[in-house]
């Protein structure tokens, strides 16, 4: 008999637990009198209290929702991985606006090694719409005798050059893709 008890006890204790747990002692959820029946309103709702969101009917033709840019339709995005493609890549992320490389070398041998971050600062094509920064390493006989300095200058134009040319044609094919 008291491996019986003690089986149902263990329940039992677990939902005292949850319970007891509970913000105000109340199950969670909502309470169904502060929400509307209707579905759509419903939606509505939540929409207006920032706890959703839609993406456009792009079949149905009508616009509910918001515009969501994606990596693949952002000019700019691509022309920066493009351009840096040789370098293995670090830290991309796409919402938070930045790409950061790896430690790069010519030769697997060399002292000296780059790291480029490239932070986005709007979706425009524009000169002061990326943050680009070039960081060289230069190491003495061995990785823990390393110096690491911002190179400015000649590079960062370069590449910020190269990048904005190479996202405007991207975007001129797509506005000529738009087109037809």
């Amino acid at each position: 008999m008291p491996k019986k008890n003690f089986a149902i006890s263990i329940p039992i204790i677990f939902l005292l637990l949850f319970l007891v747990s509970c913000k105000d002692g109340k199950l969670p959820g909502g309470d169904a009198r502060k929400f509307p029946a209707d579905p759509e309103l419903r939606v509505k709702k939540n929409l207006e209290e920032g706890r959703g969101f839609r993406l456009n009917d792009q079949f149905g033709g009508k616009q509910r929702g918001g515009v969501f840019d994606f990596a693949s339709s952002n000019e700019l995005w691509r022309a920066s991985l493009d351009i840096i493609d040789f370098m293995p890549l670090s830290s991309v992320n796409y919402s938070g606006g930045i790409i950061i490389t790896d430690w790069y070398s010519e030769t697997s041998d060399s002292n000296e090694s780059i790291k480029i971050s490239i932070r986005f600062l709007t979706n425009e094509i524009r000169s002061d719409a990326l943050d680009v920064k070039v960081f060289n390493r230069i190491c003495k006989n061995n990785i823990m005798n390393c110096k690491i300095i911002e190179t400015e200058g000649a590079i960062v134009s370069e590449l910020k050059k190269k990048i904005l040319k190479t996202a405007t044609k991207y975007k001129n094919e797509n506005e000529k893709k738009d087109k037809k």
